[in-house]
C-alpha cells in the first residue's frame, strides 16, 4: 500500500512523526486516525495490518508516534495520558487542514482509551474503535507497582516494557488517576466498536465488559478469541482488521 510521510507539529511545538497509508487500487472515500498502544509506536504490526484492511475498503489511515516515542520529538518522561489525548486532537486538526478529516478513530490498548477521550473534541469522527482498551487508564498503576517507591522518593523511575526501557515521572500516575472514562463514554455520542481477547493478560476482558455497559448505543463487541494483548500473531491482527473494515461501513459518510 502507498505510504506518505505526513509529519505535523503539536500544540507544544514538537514535530510528531506520522504516515498516511492510502489505497493503491481505488480512490480514498474516507480517513481513519490510529492511536498506538502504551510505549509502542505507529509501526507496530497490528497497526500495519489494520491499515492494509482498511485501505482495501478505500479508507486512508493516518498513524503517528506520540510525543517522545518512535521518531517523534519530545521527552517521553514529560508526557502523560492527557498529552496523548491532546496529540490525537492535534493530529485530527492537521488532517482536517489537509482536506482529510478523520471519520473513524482507532485506538489500541491505552490508545483505545485515548480515542474515547478525544472523540468529543473531533467533530468529523463518526465511529470509534477500541482494541484491548482499559476501562480506566489507572489500571496501568498496578503494572507499575514495583517502581512506586522510586517514583515517590525521586519523582521518576525507569520502566521496561516489551524489552524497551523508558523513564516515567510521578506526574504520569497523577494524571491517569484523574481520568473519568465513564463520563467520556457518556458524552462521546459516536458509534463504538470494542474488540478484546478473553485471554488478554495485560488488560483483563472485564475492562471490555465495563466499557460496553457504560457506553451508549450504537455499540458493538467482537471477541478476539485466543489473541494476546499486542495481537502479535498476524492472523489475529488481520482478523481484527477485517472486522473493523466490515463494521465501519455503516457509519461512513
Amino acid at each position: 500500500m502507498p505510504q506518505e510521510r505526513f509529519d505535523f507539529s503539536n500544540r507544544q511545538g514538537f514535530t510528531l512523526s506520522a504516515r498516511l497509508d492510502k489505497p493503491s487500487e481505488k480512490p480514498v472515500v474516507s480517513y481513519a486516525l490510529f492511536a498506538h498502544c502504551f510505549t509502542c509506536g505507529k509501526d507496530i504490526k497490528a497497526a500495519y495490518h489494520i491499515a492494509q484492511a482498511l485501505n482495501r475498503e478505500g479508507i486512508g489511515v493516518f498513524r503517528f508516534d506520540f510525543t517522545g516515542l518512535g521518531a517523534s520529538q519530545g521527552v517521553f518522561a514529560d508526557t502523560n495520558f492527557s498529552s496523548n489525548v491532546a496529540d490525537l486532537i492535534d493530529a485530527a486538526r492537521h488532517m482536517e487542514s489537509h482536506q482529510m478529516p478523520p471519520h473513524m478513530l482507532i485506538g489500541h490498548s491505552l490508545g483505545g482509551a485515548a480515542v474515547i477521550q478525544a472523540a468529543a473534541a473531533i467533530p468529523s469522527a463518526r465511529a470509534v474503535v477500541a482494541i484491548g482498551a482499559p476501562s480506566e487508564p489507572a489500571h496501568l498503576a498496578r503494572h507499575l507497582e514495583r517502581v512506586r517507591g522510586p517514583l515517590q522518593q525521586q519523582g521518576e523511575a525507569d520502566i521496561t516494557i516489551a524489552g524497551r526501557t523508558l523513564k516515567i515521572k510521578q506526574q504520569f500516575l497523577d494524571d491517569i488517576a484523574q481520568v473519568d472514562m465513564d463520563q467520556a463514554l457518556k458524552k462521546m455520542n459516536r458509534a463504538l466498536l470494542i474488540l478484546h481477547s478473553p485471554h488478554d493478560t495485560e488488560v483483563n476482558i472485564e475492562n471490555a465488559a465495563r466499557l460496553y455497559r457504560t457506553a451508549r448505543h450504537p455499540k458493538s463487541f467482537i471477541s478476539l478469541d485466543t489473541a494476546d494483548h499486542l495481537l502479535s500473531d498476524p492472523k489475529d491482527s488481520r482478523y481484527a482488521a477485517r472486522m473493523i473494515a466490515a463494521w465501519v461501513q455503516r457509519y461512513l459518510p
